[in-house]
C-alpha cells in the first residue's frame, strides 16, 4: 500500500470516528435540551394547576333557600262564633301546636329560612279597634309558628293593630319569647346564612305616597350598604282581586329599580301572578296560608314560594325560583286550618291557573326551579 493510499484511509476513518463523535455529542445534547424542555413543559403545567386549584378553593360557593308563605291568622275573631274556629280545631286536635303546619313543617325545615305574613295578634287584651273584624289568640300561639319551622313574619299589615298598641307590643313580645324573629312597621330582620347577609322588610302598602316611596328607598339602601340580599313584603291590593292593580306594580317597580331582590305580596286573600322585573321577581300575592280568618273561604288555593339563592364569595350570581301549589285546609268542605300541599290534578290545575296569571313571568312557572341570572344587576 503506497503512502497516498494510507493517508487517504487514516483520513476517512478520522472523518468517520469525528462523524459518529458528532452524532453521539448531538444525541446527547439532543437528549439533554429535551429534558430540560419537557420539565420547564411540566413546571409550567404544575404551577399553571396549581394556580388554578387556588383560584377554585378561592371561590366560594353557596346556595341558600329561602321560603315565604302567604297570610297566617293564627286566631280569629270572637264576634263571630266559635265551632270551627281556629281555637277550637286547636283544642280538637289535643291543642298540638304542631298540627297546623303539619302538613309543610317539613319543607320549612328542609330549607333555610322561612317567612309569613303574620295577620293576628296574640294578646290578652280586650279593648279592640273600631273595624269589622278583629283578630287574635292568646299569646302562647306563637308557638304555633316555631314548631311549624317558620323564623320570621311579616307584622306590617291591616290587622297587626287589631287590639291597638296593647296588642302590638303582646304580640312582639309573645314573637320574641318564641324566638320568632319579625320584621315591619319601622322593624328590619337581618340574619347571615353560610356566609350572605340577607335583609327583609315589611309595609303596609295600599298607596304609593311620596313618604312611603322615600322609605322603601332608604329602608333598601340601608341593607344594601350592609351587603344584603333584600327580600321585601308588601301588604297590598284589592281583597278578592287575581290582578294586581296599578298601585302593586308602582310599588314593586320602584322598590326593584332601588335594589330590591325578591318581593311576595299578601292580603287579597286569593293568589295573584308572579312578574319579572329586571331580572328580578315580583310575587303579587300567595293568598291565604294558614288563615283563621273564615271557617270556610271558597277559594282555598295557596302556594309556597321557593327561592334559592346561588351566591360565588358572597356575591348573588343567580336565583332560581319554584311555587308549590297547596290548599289552605286538608280538606275541601271546611277550612281546617293545615295547609296542604297539592296532588295530581289539582296540583296542575292550580299551577294552570297560576301560569295564565303571570303572562309577564318569562318563564313557565312550575314546581321546578327557574333561574335568573344576577351577574351585573
Amino acid at each position: 500500500m503506497d503512502m497516498h493510499t494510507k493517508k487517504n484511509k487514516y483520513r476517512v476513518v478520522f472523518l468517520l470516528t469525528t462523524i459518529i463523535l458528532i452524532s453521539i455529542s448531538g444525541y446527547f445534547y439532543y437528549e439533554s435540551l429535551n429534558s430540560k424542555i419537557k420539565a420547564e413543559a411540566l413546571k409550567k403545567a404544575a404551577i399553571s394547576n396549581n394556580k388554578a386549584q387556588i383560584s377554585a378553593e378561592s371561590i366560594k360557593k353557596a346556595d341558600i333557600t329561602v321560603t315565604s308563605v302567604g297570610d297566617c291568622t293564627i286566631g280569629y275573631d270572637d264576634n263571630f262564633g266559635y265551632i270551627n274556629t281556629f281555637p277550637y280545631v286547636f283544642k280538637k286536635n289535643n291543642s298540638d301546636y304542631s298540627y297546623f303546619f303539619k302538613n309543610t313543617s317539613n319543607i320549612f325545615k328542609n330549607d333555610d329560612i322561612t317567612t309569613a305574613n303574620l295577620e293576628t295578634t296574640f294578646t290578652n287584651a280586650t279593648i279592640k279597634a273600631i273595624k269589622t273584624y278583629n283578630f287574635k289568640s292568646s299569646p302562647d300561639f306563637a308557638k304555633v309558628l316555631s314548631s311549624g319551622s317558620i323564623e320570621a313574619v311579616n307584622i306590617s299589615n291591616n290587622h297587626i293593630y287589631d287590639y291597638l298598641n296593647q296588642g302590638f307590643e303582646d304580640t312582639k313580645a309573645s314573637l320574641n319569647s318564641s324566638n320568632i324573629k319579625y320584621f315591619g312597621e319601622g322593624n328590619k330582620y337581618t340574619t347571615e346564612v353560610k356566609g350572605v347577609k340577607f335583609g327583609f322588610l315589611g309595609y303596609n302598602a295600599f298607596d304609593s305616597s311620596s313618604d312611603l316611596l322615600n322609605q322603601i328607598k332608604s329602608d333598601i339602601s340601608s341593607l344594601k350598604s350592609e351587603g344584603c340580599i333584600v327580600i321585601i313584603n308588601f301588604h297590598w291590593g284589592v281583597e278578592g282581586s287575581y290582578t294586581p292593580n296599578e298601585i302593586q306594580k308602582k310599588i314593586a317597580h320602584f322598590s326593584v329599580d332601588c335594589g330590591a331582590d325578591v318581593i311576595i305580596g299578601h292580603h287579597p286573600h286569593v293568589i295573584q301572578g308572579i312578574e319579572q322585573y329586571k331580572n328580578k321577581i315580583i310575587c303579587y300575592s300567595l293568598g291565604n296560608f294558614c288563615f283563621g280568618g273564615n271557617t270556610n273561604p271558597i277559594d282555598k288555593d295557596t302556594f309556597i314560594v321557593q327561592t334559592i339563592f346561588k351566591t360565588e364569595n358572597n356575591r348573588l350570581v343567580s336565583y332560581g325560583l319554584r311555587v308549590i301549589p297547596c290548599s289552605i285546609s286538608q280538606v275541601s268542605y271546611v277550612n281546617d286550618y293545615c295547609p296542604t300541599p297539592m296532588t295530581g290534578t289539582k296540583k296542575e290545575d292550580l299551577l294552570i291557573k297560576l301560569n295564565k296569571l303571570s303572562p309577564n313571568a318569562g318563564f313557565k312557572v312550575s314546581d321546578q326551579f327557574n333561574f335568573i341570572n344576577q351577574i351585573g344587576n
